[in-house]
C-alpha cells in the first residue's frame, strides 16, 4: 500500500497530489438564492493547496432538490459566475476541485414539492414519476456539465446519507414493483442510469465519481455489505473515477453486521484496481488515516477534523501534532476561516463550540 503522501492517478488521467482529500462539509454559507458567498469561498480556498481534492458541500441540481438554506446551487445560470471563480481559485493550487451534485429527495426541505421512492402524504412526499427520474437524471447531466464548463476537475454523484438516491437504494425505503425497486438491480438503477449518463456527457478527463453508505450506519434500513460488494462494481462499469465511502469509522466492520472485516477492506476487493476507493468517517488523527488506507482506502477523507484544521494533511506529518478535538474557540474558527453563518450552525451541535450548545451528558 502506498504511503499517505503518494500521488495517485485516477483512471480519467486526472493525478491526486496525495490521499488525503476534503470531505463535502455543509457548510451553509452560500446566498439564499444559491450563489457563491464571499464566506463559502474563502472557507474552500483555505484549504485548497492542503488537501488533494477540495469538494464543495452538497450542491443543489434543481430547486426542488435543494434541502437547505445557505445551499450551494449548480442549477442554473445564476450559479456560473461564482461557481466559475471558485474553480479558478482552486486550480491555481495544487488541489483538484469538484462540486458534489446533490438532490435531497424527501430531505428537500425547501422544495414545494418534495420527491421521493413512494407518496408519503403526510410528509409531503410525492413518490416519483418515471417523467420525475429522467428530469432528475437530466439536472444531473446538466450540473456536471455546467461544473465543467466552470473549470472543476470533476464532480461527485451523491448517493449517500439517506437523500434521493439512498432513499431507492435502501429496501425499507423503497416499495416500488416499477423496475426501480425490488432487488439490488432494480433499487440501484436510478442511481447507475444517473452516473452512466454523467460520465457520457463530460469529457474523458473530467473525473466522476460517486458516494455512497454501503451499509447501515445510524440507523438500520436494510443496506447490506453484501449488497454494496456488487453495488460497487456496477458503479465501476458505469464509468465511476472513484467510489466514495460514507462510513461512522472508515477503518472498522459493518455496525450491524456480524463480520469483523473492515468495509473498506472487502468493498477495495471489489473494485476494480483501476478506481480508486476513497472512505470518510472518524478520521482525526495521522493513525486514524493510516489505518483507512492500510485497509484498503486508495484516498482517506477526512471532515470535522478539517474544520479547525485547514493544513490537516500536511500538519500531520509532524509527529508531535495532535489536532484539537471540539469543543473549539470561537477565534480559532474564524481563524481557520469558518464564516458566522457556519459558525453559527456549529453551535448548535453539541460540544462543538465553547460558548455553543452544551455536550450531552
Amino acid at each position: 500500500m502506498s504511503s499517505l503522501t503518494s500521488p495517485l492517478t485516477l483512471r480519467c488521467g486526472a493525478t491526486l497530489p496525495h490521499r488525503v482529500a476534503l470531505a463535502p462539509l455543509t457548510n451553509l454559507q452560500s446566498n439564499s438564492d444559491g450563489t457563491l458567498h464571499e464566506d463559502e469561498f474563502r472557507w474552500l480556498t483555505r484549504r485548497a493547496g492542503s488537501f488533494s481534492l477540495v469538494s464543495t458541500c452538497a450542491a443543489y441540481v434543481s430547486d426542488e432538490g435543494k434541502a437547505w438554506d445557505g445551499q450551494l446551487g449548480i442549477a442554473g445560470k445564476q450559479h456560473d459566475e461564482g461557481l466559475t471563480r471558485l474553480a479558478a481559485a482552486i486550480g491555481e493550487t495544487e488541489s483538484l476541485g469538484l462540486v458534489q451534485l446533490h438532490h435531497a429527495g424527501a430531505k428537500a426541505t425547501l422544495a414545494d414539492v418534495k420527491l421521493s421512492t413512494a407518496d408519503d402524504a403526510e410528509a409531503g412526499v410525492r413518490g416519483a414519476t418515471l417523467s420525475d427520474l429522467e428530469r432528475v437524471t437530466d439536472s444531473f447531466v446538466a450540473a456536471a456539465r455546467r461544473a465543467e464548463r466552470a473549470g472543476f476537475a470533476g464532480v461527485e454523484v451523491h448517493g449517500a446519507n439517506g437523500y434521493l438516491f439512498t432513499q431507492f437504494l435502501a429496501p425499507l425505503d423503497n416499495p416500488r414493483t416499477d423496475g426501480y425497486g425490488g432487488d439490488l438491480d432494480g433499487r440501484a438503477r436510478f442511481l447507475r442510469e444517473t452516473l452512466h449518463a454523467v460520465r457520457a456527457s463530460t469529457s474523458a478527463s473530467f473525473i466522476v465519481g460517486v458516494r455512497i453508505s454501503p451499509v447501515d450506519t445510524w440507523a438500520k434500513r436494510g443496506l447490506t455489505l453484501a449488497d454494496a460488494r456488487t453495488l460497487v462494481g456496477s458503479l465501476a462499469e458505469d464509468g465511476a473515477d472513484y467510489v466514495h465511502l460514507s462510513l461512522r469509522d472508515a477503518a472498522g466492520p459493518a455496525p450491524f453486521e456480524d463480520s469483523t472485516d473492515p468495509v473498506v477492506t472487502q468493498l477495495r476487493d471489489a473494485l476494480p484496481a483501476e478506481v480508486a476507493l476513497l472512505a470518510a468517517g472518524g478520521i482525526w488523527t495521522r493513525a486514524d488515516a493510516l489505518a483507512a488506507h492500510e485497509r484498503g482506502a486508495d484516498v482517506v477523507v477526512v471532515g470535522r477534523a478539517a474544520i479547525a484544521h485547514p493544513d490537516w494533511p500536511s500538519a500531520i506529518e509532524d509527529d508531535s501534532f495532535s489536532p484539537l478535538r471540539p469543543p473549539w474557540a470561537p477565534q480559532m474558527l474564524r481563524d481557520a476561516a469558518v464564516g458566522p453563518d457556519l459558525l453559527a450552525y456549529l453551535e448548535a451541535f453539541p460540544g462543538m463550540v465553547e460558548g455553543g450548545t452544551p455536550a450531552r451528558s
